[in-house]
């Protein structure tokens, strides 16, 4: 899979490689610096790779060469992990991190955007899943409301989290593997309170806390956050629900979004 890039960008094995469920993969050297080759295997996993062609090293992983399927990115050697940071006792500090990680994202750029896919598609897999009634029929029903009237249109990563947010030493935090969306700018932060594990995001105090953290350092307003955090709980629910698996850590999260709007 990887021999006719290695020939055509004059690339060097720099690890073993290694797949994901999207992608497959490969470190390198890429004129003696450490670059990764990612092969997508899956249609959507293309959005994200002209997302980074897009975003030219502005916020994330610099591009060094690039077809249709398969990106030559450079590739994070520093020695930070924002997850670790989290398990030290610094989760604040890392959410603000990644806060100003996806700032840099969001701004505007003098070029056309690439194709993206758009949050309506994307939520699709929730309309049926509200059958189930519960805590997704009530996502279900907000994530109409919020699709239906959108608020700061920006292009998303889509799955900004401890793990896609790197350590890229003197170039600073970076993001990879974004999926290619288009929507409201609060969708972008859902998934900081579902990471960077369970253990950790259904802490006590833990969702309250980085509530507070998150729409102080991102300029949100937190009623409209905690909707969308309840409106996006739902839908990897309803993929593992699709799946045959139950979604109780999903289901978790969306009770601590419902329980703060109540209180609101």
């Amino acid at each position: 899979m990887f021999r006719a890039h290695l020939a055509r960008w004059n690339l060097e094995p720099d690890g073993r490689p290694f797949a994901t469920a999207s992608s497959r993969l490969m470190p390198v050297l890429y004129a003696g610096q450490p670059a990764m080759l990612k092969i997508a295997v899956e249609a959507e996993e293309r959005f994200g790779g002209q997302l980074m062609v897009w975003w030219d090293g502005e916020g994330a992983a610099r591009v060094f060469a690039h077809d249709d399927d398969t990106l030559l990115m450079e590739r994070s050697t520093g020695a930070a992990s924002l997850a670790a940071m989290v398990r030290a006792g610094h989760d604040d500090e890392a959410s603000r991190i990644i806060c100003t990680a996806a700032a840099r994202l969001h701004a505007p750029r003098p070029r056309s955007r690439p194709e993206l896919i758009g949050l309506e598609h994307w939520f699709r897999a929730l309309w049926p899943a509200a059958r189930h009634g519960g805590l997704i029929a009530q996502a279900a029903a907000i994530a109409r409301q919020l699709l239906a009237a959108p608020r700061d249109i920006v292009v998303l990563h889509g799955d900004i989290h401890h793990g896609n947010i790197l350590d890229f030493g003197p170039r600073g935090w970076l993001a990879i593997d974004p999926k290619g969306l288009l929507g409201e700018r609060a969708f972008d932060f859902v998934n900081l309170f579902r990471n960077p594990d369970e253990a950790v995001a259904l802490s006590p105090g833990r969702f309250a806390r980085q509530l507070d953290v998150v729409t102080k350092a991102a300029g949100l307003e937190p009623t409209r956050l905690l909707h969308w955090i309840l409106a996006f709980a739902g839908l990897p629910a309803a993929w593992l629900i699709g799946d045959g698996e139950t979604p109780d850590d999903d289901l978790a999260v969306a009770a601590l979004a419902a329980a703060e709007i109540a209180k609101a």
